[in-house]
């Protein structure tokens, strides 16, 4: 049985933002996905994002799962709809602290995950997070300083405009458990975000030569979000 929406609080998200040749994208898609371009580049990254008070639509906040250290590589989609061109993100991995999080995800609720040790150090104004996954096929370290303006980058003109681009992606798609893709949409009431600059990142997914020849993906910004309540609405599975 799965759960239809879910409750909970985005007490950390850190986004690290990738500016990519399109063309070097497209074979990690699915067919019925293309790369999201903003000025002819794709936007790719990594979501890493501390949740605490999950629970079941409904469920007082006290009853919510204590928090966990989550990490998304994502790349920004669109895709042909009923009523037109959609946007949002397609994940090809998903990574978790939690084994409990490994174990219902793809089954109880959309997102299929591995399992991920996580080092977080985090001041108000620094954050460092770095996680390498059990099976050896993820690890990332990134070091940002949040900033009073989102400075150097060259997919936003200002934060005001990448806040809007990621806040219209709030689709995200995963592989399923049965060679599909499955969705979830997030809503907030709270949308915010605030600029940071990458102090350094290392991403065993990005810094892979064979998938991205030199030059074709390049650290472009870094955003944060700190407290925002969400809820999860699960979206019905699709063929790839």
């Amino acid at each position: 049985m799965r759960l239809p929406r879910i409750d909970g609080e985005i007490e950390r998200r850190l986004l690290v933002n990738y500016r990519v040749d399109p063309d070097v994208l497209r074979p990690l898609l699915p067919s019925r996905f293309r790369p999201q371009t903003v000025d002819g580049a794709a936007v790719a990254g990594i979501c890493l994002i501390r949740l605490g008070h999950l629970r079941p639509h409904g469920l007082p906040r006290p009853l919510g799962v204590a928090s966990t250290e989550n990490a998304a590589h994502r790349i920004a989609v669109e895709w042909d709809g009923p009523d037109g061109v959609e946007t949002g993100v397609y994940i090809p991995r998903r990574d978790s602290s939690s084994w409990l999080t490994v174990l219902l995800g793809g089954r109880a609720f959309p997102g299929v995950h591995s399992h991920a040790r996580f080092e977080v150090t985090e001041t108000d104004e620094d954050l460092r997070v770095a996680f390498r996954a059990d099976d050896g096929e993820a690890a990332v370290g990134v070091h940002v300083r949040l900033t009073p303006e989102l400075d150097h980058s060259a997919l936003f003109t200002d934060v005001a405009a990448a806040s809007a681009f990621f806040e219209a992606g709030a689709v995200g798609w995963s592989p399923d458990r049965a060679g599909g893709v499955e969705g979830v949409r997030l809503a907030t009431s709270a949308w915010r975000v605030d600029p940071a600059q990458v102090v350094s990142c290392r991403s065993s997914f990005f810094d892979d030569g064979l998938r991205f020849p030199a030059g074709s993906a390049e650290l472009d910004s870094a955003l944060v979000m700190r407290r925002v309540p969400v809820t999860w609405g699960a979206l019905p599975s699709v063929a790839a």
